[in-house]
């Protein structure tokens, strides 16, 4: 008896795949094997690339409160020092978000910081 094998499944489950790499440049998208070893390797970045972000928004943060603090002349760090010595329960994020979007109530968080 000749072996059966399921091309329809076959076939389905590799315009799964090129499908996924459609957008790619040259073999990427159109050849069976490299197409499937960019789109693993582009599942790899993505699981990486998800826990690096997080480690860059927050330099992102420090570097973006550290701009706002120098101008009221403090450092990043004599201002975190204080705020947490104040118990101020704001996060970098908030604090960031603040110094871009509005320097006043910033400024305001500053002036407590360094009276107290």
């Amino acid at each position: 008896m000749p072996r059966s094998v399921n091309s329809v499944a076959s076939r389905a489950r590799r315009k799964k795949i090129l499908s996924l790499t459609r957008g790619s440049f040259g073999a990427r998208k159109n050849v069976w094997t490299v197409a499937k070893n960019s789109w693993e390797k582009g599942l790899s970045y993505a699981y990486r690339d998800r826990r690096k972000k997080k480690i860059e928004f927050r330099a992102l943060w420090i570097q973006r409160i550290n701009a706002a603090v120098r101008e009221h002349d403090m450092s990043y760090s004599q201002f975190m020092g204080a705020v947490h010595k104040n118990g101020i329960e704001l996060n970098r994020k908030a604090l960031a978000d603040l110094a871009m979007n509005n320097p006043e109530a910033f400024a305001a968080i500053v002036k407590s910081v360094k009276t107290a």
